[in-house]
């Protein structure tokens, strides 16, 4: 979902040259002004302050300093010329110096010039934070300063209602550059409340500490609002509205809306525009800002791939482009490439080593690789600059939630009546893991609980146990022992597994039991007969479009009886619109057991061919909120040795609902059928799962 980002710590140097180009070419053109008028020193005073006043007037605001710098030097105590000097200053930005010159003057200001003074000292603190941050590490010192000058004003000044409108509605604008939206939002309802509105060029600040505060129903009215009275053409240095709004209906749940809106702006924005004073044409900012917006909002509503593709079409024509760079890891994380999102964050930040963005897109880049180690002190590191962010705290909620306490729920029960599975089934497992330990490990109990009612009593199978997790870079292991509860269940089951990732496209994972309790059925539980059981597996994953997997297994009854079995399947996806994707495929599998005779589901030789179908829809988004659906269906042929062929089906129905980021609660009910041993079974079963942490 959208949230506001990080701040952009790119071209730092080059906004240091600019400010001392502003400085230079206002020390210039006051040495210029000063040569220009050397038959002034013939002149009286009246005269001279005439022509300073009149240089004024007509916007000539260098050469007035210029010409009251010559009264100064003749008349140093002159009040007229004192007083002209600290207006001149403060109209050409050198609003610091002003204020401190008007507080020298005797007699003193006029309570409302000087709150004025104190208003423009803040106003153009503010637009320094905004354009020029003066260290990289400390994004929010101007911004902050510019809100200490507003609260001193409004100290010393708020009982004028001129004054107190003017710093009030400046504030607003500071407190967004400061990332306090809260105290923006806390200042907008007070506003509201006294039946006033911030002007027009406080809305986009407002606007942007509501979205922050997650109110884009309120944010919205004051985006449409600031693009209906400033459509453009926006300034390189000014970003555009119409991409704010945007973001604002992503998050109110229109996403319909800002499409539209989007793609009309981009395709309204040209390529390239005229740049003065050169024949060739420069290239539009805004246009490139559009196009990248474009992008990230189908990264929100599932189109992974067209975003993709728009964003890798944009770095081709601009490689050099360090926000291009950052969104194309991004996108390439939300394809599942992390590992080439991790390269991508490497271009750029060899392009701005500062841009605390790419820092923490590389931090959830290593958690889904499981690099845990490397998460915190880089971590540590954003926030010691940007603690204020959103999304930098979103990241920190996100990591304390994974590196902490896990707990998961699952239940399924089946009804029946078949001779697989008895009248009745029903099996349980809960799992409570520990916080991350020392970045590697995890402790965890688990407890499984299974039963049935077959037709020569009732099954049951109990274990409750602990186990140790490992994690590392690409890989993650297991190791864990059940004991078995009661007289029903036998023995203790040793189990291990692992799972590793070596790259983007390639997974490979192996489980050992020595009971075996996910492969045997509980009718053989019954008849005191367990496995020894492998399970490897590979999966090959081109991107969320397309995947094949295959899995084998080999069984080792206690009774004598060895099965094997392999399964193939390929996914590709078949359609997507926005939050809606559609996958079909194909699977192929195969069985065999050594022993037929035995009391349990053991056919000599079994194959089976399906196709598959699977329909996923996001019935409601809101942040972390979300409600899901899903429809999986399968139909395809089940021949067994000896019984022939005949149709199988399968088909379920679930949601999940996650009420707020680590919690989401699921179910589900599905219903299959298929033949064995010469006779159709069916089956209907309820799951409900359940999940606490991240």
């Amino acid at each position: 979902m959208p949230i506001s980002g990080v701040p952009s710590f790119a071209s730092y140097s080059g906004r240091r040259r600019l400010r001392l180009a502003i400085a230079w070419t206002l020390a210039s053109g006051v040495l210029l002004a000063h040569a220009a008028t050397p038959a002034m020193q013939s002149t009286g005073r009246g005269p001279l302050l005439a022509s300073a006043i009149k240089q004024r007037d007509s916007g000539n605001r260098i050469q007035a300093l210029a010409l009251c710098e010559d009264v100064l030097q003749r008349w140093p105590n002159d009040p007229d010329a004192l007083w002209l000097r600290v207006r001149l200053l403060s109209e050409l930005g050198a609003a610091n110096q002003a204020l401190q010159l008007a507080r020298q003057l005797d007699p003193p200001l006029a309570a409302t010039e000087m709150a004025k003074l104190q208003a423009d000292l803040a106003a153009h603190q503010a637009r320094w934070a905004k354009a020029m941050p003066a260290d990289a590490r400390q994004p929010y010192a101007e911004a902050d300063r510019a809100v200490a000058t507003q609260d001193d004003a409004l100290a010393h000044y708020g009982s004028l209602p001129d004054v107190a409108t003017r710093v009030g509605a400046d504030r607003l604008v500071s407190y967004d550059e400061a990332s306090r939206s809260a105290l923006a939002v806390s200042d907008y309802q007070v506003m509201r409340q006294a039946g006033k509105q911030p002007p027009l060029y406080a809305e986009a600040a407002v606007a942007n500490a509501l979205l922050q505060q997650r109110l884009p129903e309120q944010a919205i009215p004051l985006y449409e609002d600031s693009v209906k009275r400033l459509p453009g053409p926006y300034a390189d240095n000014e970003s555009d509205p119409h991409v704010s709004l945007m973001h604002a209906y992503l998050e109110a749940g229109r996403h319909r809306e800002a499409l539209a809106l989007i793609d009309k702006t981009a395709a309204n924005e040209p390529a390239w525009l005229p740049a003065p004073g050169s024949t060739v044409p420069r290239s539009n900012v805004h246009k490139v800002e559009d196009d990248l917006s474009a992008a990230q909002a189908r990264e929100n509503v599932w189109l992974y791939r067209d975003a993709w593709q728009r964003i890798d079409a944009l770095h081709a024509q601009a490689p050099s482009n360090q926000e291009l760079w950052g969104a194309l890891a991004h996108a390439e994380r939300t394809r599942g490439w992390p590992r080439r999102s991790e390269n991508s964050l490497v271009s750029a930040a060899g392009l701005d080593p500062s841009d605390m963005g790419m820092r923490l897109d590389a931090i959830d880049a290593w958690r889904e690789l499981n690099d845990f180690a490397r998460v915190e002190p880089a971590l540590r590191e954003v926030e010691a600059v940007t603690p204020r962010d959103p999304h930098v705290q979103l990241t920190r909620t996100e990591w304390e939630r994974q590196r902490g306490w896990q707990f998961d729920f699952e239940h399924d029960r089946g009804k029946g009546g078949t001779a697989t599975f008895g009248d009745y089934d029903h099996e349980t497992q809960a799992t409570l893991l520990s916080p991350l330990l020392a970045d590697y490990w995890r402790v965890y109990a688990i407890t499984r609980l299974a039963g049935a009612s077959l037709q020569e009593g009732h099954a049951e199978r109990e274990r409750l146990g602990v186990g140790v997790r490992a994690y590392a870079r690409g890989l993650e292991a297991y190791v864990q022992a059940l004991p078995g509860l009661g007289e029903h269940t036998y023995g203790t089951a040793l189990e291990a597994g692992v799972k590793w990732f070596p790259s983007d496209h390639w997974t490979f994972g192996a489980d050992w039991s020595s009971k075996g309790d996910a492969d045997v059925p509980l009718r053989a539980s019954f008849y005191r007969v367990v496995a020894k059981t492998l399970d490897v597996r590979v999966e090959w994953r081109a991107s969320e479009m397309t995947s094949a997997k295959l899995t084998a297994s080999h069984d080792r009854f206690s009774d004598g009886n060895r099965r094997t079995g392999w399964q193939g399947e390929v996914v590709q996806r078949l359609y997507t619109a926005p939050y809606l994707t559609l996958d079909g495929g194909v699977q192929l599998g195969t069985s065999r057991n050594r022993l037929a005779s035995v009391p349990y589901y053991s056919p000599s030789s079994a194959h089976w061919g399906m196709l598959t179908g699977r329909l996923e829809n996001m019935l409601y988004q809101r942040y972390e909120r979300a409600w899901r659906q899903r429809l999986d269906v399968a139909i395809g042929s089940y021949q067994e040795r000896y019984f022939g062929s005949s149709w199988a089906a399968s088909a379920r129905y679930g949601q999940v609902f996650q009420p707020r980021g680590g919690l989401a609660f699921g179910w589900g009910l599905s219903w299959n059928s298929q033949p064995y041993a010469g006779r159709r079974e069916a089956r209907v079963m309820l799951d409900l799962t359940a999940h606490w942490g991240e």
